[in-house]
């Protein structure tokens, strides 16, 4: 765990771990929204070098719909970021936000609610890479 999220160095390879992540997002009810190439981004915008890092927003539309439904400036905090990247020890970490942590800021109970299960279907997602 870190203190944004939940966090895993794996012994895959970055390409196969982005694989693996979009698959085991899949089978936990997750789409991805948009993919943001951070490496690409920061050569083509400022001409800087770094190791790979993806963010991947991942989203699962039946609770995105719910929370919403139940408070409108849940979007404000959605989709959850689940990131991919190569540390400088050449190793790849994969990492999801924590929702509870996100979306902790919610009064709202069935929000709250909504919030652990997604943050225990993103822990799968992690544990399973």
């Amino acid at each position: 765990m870190s203190k944004y999220g939940i966090q895993k160095t794996v012994e895959l390879s970055y390409s196969d771990t982005v694989t693996k992540v979009k698959n085991e997002l899949k089978e936990e009810g997750f789409g991805v929204l948009a993919e943001i190439d951070m490496q690409k981004t920061f050569k083509e915008k400022l001409d800087k070098e770094m190791n790979n890092y993806l963010i991947l927003e991942a989203c699962n539309p039946a609770f995105a719909f719910e929370g919403i439904g139940e408070e409108s400036e849940l979007g404000l905090l959605l989709p959850c970021n689940v990131i991919v990247y190569e540390n400088d020890n050449e190793e790849t970490e994969v990492a999801a936000i924590d929702p509870v942590k996100a979306l902790g800021m919610s009064e709202d109970k069935r929000v709250n609610e909504i919030a652990k299960e997604i943050k225990s279907r993103l822990t799968r997602v992690i544990e399973n890479i």
